[in-house]
């Protein structure tokens, strides 16, 4: 394989549903018929539903994936521990799940061509096919967010992130969230998205966010979800990135 253009992470906590449904297919069909090379990172998340043994399988007999494993920490855990792997000159980040497809990377790459070494996905204000009340949980939480920090992106939280890689190595050295992590207790959203995009910006990075597809694909089980605890719980984290930076912890 040459030197990749594209690092492709897909963290994996219990997504054997998602997997089987060929999620992993499609992203090497795209790439099939791109000019430059790409690798595919799969982070296990310490999975217990098969998913790492699928994985495994399906890298054994595809040369641009390949799979590292860990002990369950959470999303920025496998996160981090792919991006010590990733030789690409950029890294794209999106969930299995595919809910934002792999093919908005032509909408996304072109942006880098304009200087941009951050790119992020956004799926807007609204959630398409959401119910109700996760649309109102968002809305809020999103309105609160932009008070307290990053006011000019309006979705920081879409899993779908490409950043020049030597860029996103400096910023996840930097990032508290990684710092005294002890084992998950199942599955658990953060917000990891925010200090990422904070520190960028703080290395004097310009962001730039583009309008992408995003649908519920996710077919994976486990994930039961209590939106207003999650909202409290991301604007609590958001309010501790606040706090580190005022603290100079960042600098």
């Amino acid at each position: 394989m040459q030197h990749p253009y594209v690092s492709v992470i897909l963290p994996c906590y219990n997504e054997i549903k998602n997997l089987k449904r060929g999620v992993l297919g499609t992203i090497a069909k795209y790439f099939s018929s791109k000019e430059y090379d790409y690798e595919v990172i799969v982070s296990d998340d310490g999975s217990t539903d098969g998913s790492l043994d699928f994985v495994k399988s399906y890298a054994s007999q595809n040369p641009h994936f390949q799979v590292v494993s860990n002990t369950h920490a959470g999303k920025a855990v496998a996160l981090e521990s792919a991006l010590r792997e990733a030789k690409g000159k950029f890294v794209l980040f999106t969930d299995m799940d595919q809910s934002t497809p792999i093919t908005e990377l032509d909408k996304v790459l072109p942006h880098v061509r304009d200087g941009y070494k951050v790119v992020i996905g956004s799926r807007g204000i609204t959630r398409k096919d959401a119910p109700v009340y996760r649309k109102l949980a968002s809305f809020i939480f999103m309105l609160a967010r932009r008070l307290i920090i990053l006011p000019e992106i309006v979705d920081t939280q879409c899993g779908y992130k490409l950043l020049e890689t030597s860029l996103a190595k400096k910023v996840f050295d930097k990032m508290s969230v990684l710092q005294n992590l002890g084992p998950a207790n199942g599955w658990k959203v953060t917000a990891y998205d925010v200090e990422m995009l904070y520190l960028a910006k703080k290395l004097g990075q310009k962001i730039c966010e583009v309008k992408v597809i995003w649908n519920d694909e996710d077919t994976s089980v486990g994930k039961e979800r209590n939106f207003v605890k999650e909202s409290i719980d991301m604007l609590v984290q958001i309010l501790r990135v606040r706090y580190n930076d005022l603290r100079g912890k960042y600098n």
